[in-house]
């Protein structure tokens, strides 16, 4: 009775039995023919014992497999155990489920292992109701599953996304009297900080330490990267020192995920203080932690210090990678020294590192920003004839590079000669290519280009929208603006301040400026406040339409916000001011305006 209760509580109503289930014979395998012939003799055991680790393929697995299943009498349970891990091992996991299935068949008794490889075989080939079902049959059985049942299905939970079924297994397998070890404590915060709640990790970490089950530095890393990860640095720093008050001794991992959030904030004396630490605890910083630091350098603009620390990388002993190369050379294109990058390039080759598909874009989107565009050709063509494929950051700096110099056509062409390579564009993809249609008053290829993006499995933000309403407010076309503004809510989308300050500046442009203003006015009611470029937009509006006094009111207004007039709104004031043909009235207005500044 007990155990029928234990089965109904874990595995829930839909898992009541391991059987074959429907669509289960999708998961068989033929088998080699039975050509060895069957045996009594023990010395059959003890031959396949010594060798049934040694497999090199999947056949001699199953050759194996067979012999085994035909002995008289069968290899112990612990060897057919041993083979099936082996198979899962070469990630063969239909195969293992098949093979469980045959030995059912010929009536051999599993153990809790065998099920647990059985269930980490369905996990892996996403059948977690079936793996469910595995475990009741451990439970059918009259075995207890144990912790490594429980954490390859709360591992694959987590995987799927169901965070509270995954939390709900761990609550009744501690209700049912089951004993989580630490890898099952692991699982939880891993996942749990994965889906971003550092927070419930850290309570269920306080709750082990309270607990038999000691944290380990596994453990403990995975929610100090999390708290890295989510710019909580003195957070993960009071853990790493509590961690180290109660002897745990950090990793590589610890070290390398706090100097690499270090690094982010640019505290570089920390990072070279921790990095002095390792080494005193004899652990020496891998190619990781220093690419880490040399990435976080060039990114600063500092290559030297970079430099620096790569020929400290080298005197220990640590080869640079394709990593800390590509780290390099994106510095120099960022400080536009492209010269110093090709060098770097050439050295990496010299070296004996084969560069790959991101070195290449690194020095194409470089050349690009420089207008270089010949140079970036040459990359982009030596790259195929290395046999590297250029992927869709590849396409996208070129095609931003070509329409940057102006060669809208040479880009559209590179756009579909990616498509037909089966490269899908990305929104910085379809945004480069709009903003360059938009730019050169080819609104209606923007438009389609928009129609095809909707129709793509791709949903578009609101900065595509904002290229597309702001090329039809330079084309005059304000009305279709108006429509796709007003329609943005029906995609699931809210214009932002950059959008209202388009249709604004295009409504004031047209002269209509009563619209223009209702438009200002509904910002707050649409939890979007107007900014300082939208209130000089709309303050120029009402200059240039000889709008002096609501253009002084709004200023006021805009002042008043702590915000300033531009240098463009500035020059309108003062133009107005020595314009002979303004109403008296209205330059008294201005001039008692300025005096009051």
């Amino acid at each position: 009775m007990m155990m029928k209760m234990k089965m109904k509580m874990l595995t829930g109503p839909s898992s009541s039995s391991y059987s074959s289930p429907p669509g289960y014979s999708t998961l068989m395998l033929s088998l080699p023919p039975l050509f060895f012939s069957s045996s009594s003799s023990s010395s059959h055991d003890n031959s396949f014992h010594s060798k049934s680790q040694n497999f090199n393929t999947l056949d001699e697995a199953l050759s194996c497999f067979n012999r085994m299943l035909h002995m008289h009498p069968p290899p112990s349970i612990f060897n057919f155990n041993k083979l099936l891990t082996s198979i899962s091992k070469m990630k063969h996991h239909s195969t293992v489920v098949s093979l469980s299935h045959q030995m059912d068949s010929f009536g051999i008794p599993p153990t809790v292992c065998t099920l647990n490889i059985l269930v980490n075989s369905l996990c892996h080939l996403h059948r977690l109701g079936f793996a469910f079902s595995v475990l009741a049959k451990i439970l059918k059985l009259g075995h207890q599953p144990d912790a490594a049942t429980f954490n390859t299905l709360i591992r694959r939970l987590f995987d799927e996304g169901k965070i509270g079924d995954a939390l709900h297994l761990f609550d009744k397998m501690i209700g049912e009297g089951f004993q989580p070890n630490v890898v099952t404590y692991g699982t939880l915060m891993n996942g749990l900080c994965k889906v971003g709640n550092t927070s419930a990790a850290i309570k269920l970490l306080r709750s082990m330490e309270q607990g038999n089950c000691q944290p380990n530095v596994v453990v403990y890393t995975s929610i100090i990267d999390s708290l890295c990860k989510d710019n909580q640095l003195t957070e993960a720093l009071n853990l790493f020192s509590g961690m180290i008050a109660k002897g745990i001794s950090p990793d590589i991992f610890t070290y390398t995920s706090i100097i690499h959030a270090l690094c982010s904030l640019c505290e570089w004396k920390h990072v070279k203080t921790l990095m002095n630490e390792m080494v005193d605890r004899n652990i020496m910083p891998n190619v990781v932690t220093f690419n880490t630091v040399v990435d976080a350098f060039c990114k600063e603009g500092k290559i030297t210090e970079a430099h620096d620390v790569v020929n400290t990388m080298i005197q220990r002993g640590v080869e640079p990678n394709v990593v800390t190369y590509n780290a390099l050379m994106d510095g120099y294109c960022l400080q536009c020294q492209m010269d110093e990058a090709v060098k770097v390039f050439d050295t990496m080759v010299r070296n004996g590192c084969v560069p790959n598909v991101i070195c290449y874009t690194t020095l194409i989107d470089g050349y690009c920003k420089l207008q270089r565009i010949d140079k970036a050709m040459y990359l982009f063509e030596e790259m195929c004839r290395q046999e590297l494929i250029p992927d869709t950051v590849t396409y996208s700096a070129l095609i931003h590079g070509l329409c940057h110099a102006g060669r809208l056509q040479d880009a559209m062409t590179r756009f579909h000669e990616m498509v037909a390579c089966g490269k899908i564009p990305n929104l910085v993809t379809y945004s480069i290519l709009l903003d360059c249609l938009c730019k050169n008053c080819h609104l209606v290829e923007a438009v389609a280009l928009l129609n095809a993006i909707e129709a793509s499995n791709i949903d578009p933000d609101i900065q595509i929208y904002n290229t597309i309403i702001d090329g039809m407010c330079r084309m005059g076309e304000l009305e279709a603006a108006k429509d796709l503004f007003y329609n943005l809510s029906s995609k699931g989308l809210h214009p932002d301040t950059w959008t209202y300050n388009i249709l604004i500046h295009g409504l004031c442009k047209r002269g209509l400026l009563d619209e223009a203003n209702k438009l200002f006015m509904e910002m707050d009611e649409n939890d979007c406040s107007p900014n300082d470029y939208i209130y000089n937009t709309i303050i120029r509006g009402f200059l240039q339409n000889k709008e002096a006094l609501r253009a002084i009111q709004l200023l006021k207004e805009m002042l008043a916000k702590g915000f300033s007039a531009d240098v463009s709104t500035t020059t309108l004031f003062v133009e107005m001011l020595s314009d002979d043909r303004l109403d008296q009235s209205v330059k008294q207005a201005l001039q008692n305006f300025l005096k009051e500044l």
